[in-house]
């Protein structure tokens, strides 16, 4: 059970959400991305990060882009378990609710491109992955699931099979033969504890590049992106307590400490019985004992708390094809080999788990971020008007860190419109949809990634012929995403994820 507790906290690290994008990537690196996401194939500053190669054909000079972003996501779990019903101090019966907030108040990105001649240099800085903090205030289900599982948790004695409860019970009513007052003692099913989980992730990305127009219609591009990686992960299982029953009397008692009393106690009436010449009796409660000290351990306080660094580079090529009426693009950013290095503080019994040597002080956990392809497209029927299309393509399975049965590639598609109104207001819009390959077996409460649809909106106000202002709203919607999954042949735990998120943005652009 102790492994089991520990695994749910170590997979914490997966539990950082993305804003927009893949597992690992966030694509939201612009407010005028969250006014129209389908990016891929226009012309703007913004390009630095989704169409490098098209930057040159925005026209001789400095241009600078500063943004600031405001992002919040929930992610609500709603376990349903049978033994959720013990829950000593929580009766809402078997459905239980977990939720996890996110918040990154200020996600800032900075873009600079200098065109002279045929050639654009180009600098930006962006969250590239994670943004933001997210806490679980009462853990997740699965960590009640294990709690609440102990009572009934199968040992095996001789020949026979018991549930934990029913064995110690059984050993507490032999000892009534050497001490009728013994007799009273009882395990019950109830339990309780404390848990908690927070996690925090950052992935800086400073990209450097140059375009070059090889024509008047053709550009391509060539850089490089370093990302640097800062994370903590801070996560708890305390205050475990069983139910004690004695002489009919029930009370929640500290886990570590009943089993702990208990193993004692059998001991000393093994040595009891042993004189009196009852040795099978006698070695029942030695293996009582023995599993009373495996419980008292597996009751102990878990607190797992690291901080991870890390950095990567990889390099990023672009081709913009531009004509009056059409832009068409095209983007690689290749896989980032990610190793980040721990500085641990982890309590003494969250050590000598094998599970836990990637949280370890001093080992290193692969983080890569995937290969990414973009392919965009600009049409402008009229002067005033553009109309966007675009397509992501992440390959996930090429990275360390997920088991390639669990998952395929994610694709996103996506659509969006700009107009002019006048020379003073622009108005843009559009969605994109993005669906993950993945199976039941990779979904849990601890990781979750659900098919969504996005859209967003906004205004882009030219305050002055070479400063314009962007503001806008971006918003994702979540799929539920149901599973059951067996426990034992007669009892199963049912998940429903979802999850929200929404963003803000305020930006300017600048020419100079």
């Amino acid at each position: 059970m102790r492994k089991k507790l520990l695994f749910g906290i170590a997979m914490l690290i997966v539990s950082i959400p993305t804003f927009a994008g893949g597992y690992l990537t966030n694509t939201n690196q612009s407010v005028r991305f969250l006014r129209n996401p389908a990016r891929d194939g226009a012309i703007g500053i913004d390009g630095v990060y989704s169409n490098p190669a098209g930057v040159i054909f925005l026209g001789q000079g400095f241009h600078l882009s500063v943004n600031i972003q405001n992002v919040h996501q929930t992610r609500t779990i709603l376990t349903d378990f049978p033994l959720f019903v013990n829950n000593a101090t929580n009766n809402s019966g078997t459905l239980h609710k977990f939720k996890g907030v996110a918040d990154a108040p200020v996600l800032p990105s900075l873009l600079a491109a200098w065109n002279k001649g045929d050639w654009s240099f180009q600098f930006g800085f962006a969250i590239t992955g994670g943004g933001g903090k997210c806490e679980f205030d009462e853990g997740l289900g699965s960590f009640e699931q294990i709690v609440s599982s102990m009572p009934f948790t199968q040992v095996s004695v001789g020949n026979n099979t018991y549930p934990i409860t029913d064995l110690m019970n059984q050993l507490y009513g032999g000892l009534g033969s050497v001490n009728p007052a013994l007799g009273g003692h009882q395990m019950g099913k109830g339990y309780s504890y404390d848990s908690y989980m927070r996690g925090r992730q950052y992935y800086y990305g400073f990209t450097l590049g140059a375009a070059r127009k090889l024509s008047d219609n053709l550009s391509v591009y060539l850089g490089a992106r370093m990302l640097y990686g800062s994370a903590n992960y801070y996560g708890y299982v305390k205050n475990i307590q069983v139910e004690h029953i004695e002489n009919g009397v029930s009370s929640m008692v500290q886990g570590s400490k009943h089993f702990t009393e208990q193993a004692a106690l059998f001991n000393q009436y093994a040595g009891a019985l042993e004189a009196m010449g009852m040795m099978e009796q006698a070695a029942q409660l030695k293996q009582g004992a023995a599993l009373s000290t495996s419980l008292a351990t597996a009751t102990e306080d878990i607190e797992l708390n690291c901080d991870q660094t890390g950095w990567g580079v990889a390099p990023i090529i672009g081709i913009d094809y531009h004509t009056e009426k059409w832009n068409l693009a095209a983007k690689y950013e290749f896989k980032t080999r990610m190793r980040l290095k721990n500085k641990s503080a982890n309590s003494k019994s969250a050590e000598g788990i094998a599970m836990l040597d990637k949280f370890k002080d001093g080992n290193s956990v692969a983080e890569d971020t995937p290969a990414m392809l973009t392919l965009g497209a600009q049409y402008s029927p009229i002067k005033s008007l553009r109309i966007n299309a675009g397509y992501h393509h992440y390959f996930d399975v090429d990275t360390k860190q997920w088991n390639k049965s669990e998952i395929g590639d994610t694709n996103e598609y996506l659509l969006g419109v700009e107009y002019d109104i006048n020379k003073l207001l622009e108005v843009s819009a559009g969605g994109q949809l993005t669906r993950y390959d993945q199976n039941d077996s990779h979904m849990s409460d601890i990781s979750f990634n659900i098919n969504s649809y996005s859209f967003g909106f906004g205004l882009g106000i030219n305050l002055k012929e070479n400063i314009k202002l962007n503001l806008a709203y971006f918003q994702t919607n979540y799929e539920d995403y149901d599973m059951e999954s067996k426990v034992s042949e007669a009892m199963s735990v049912k998940n429903s994820f979802t999850r929200t998120n929404r963003v803000l943005g305020i930006g300017v652009d600048f020419k100079f």
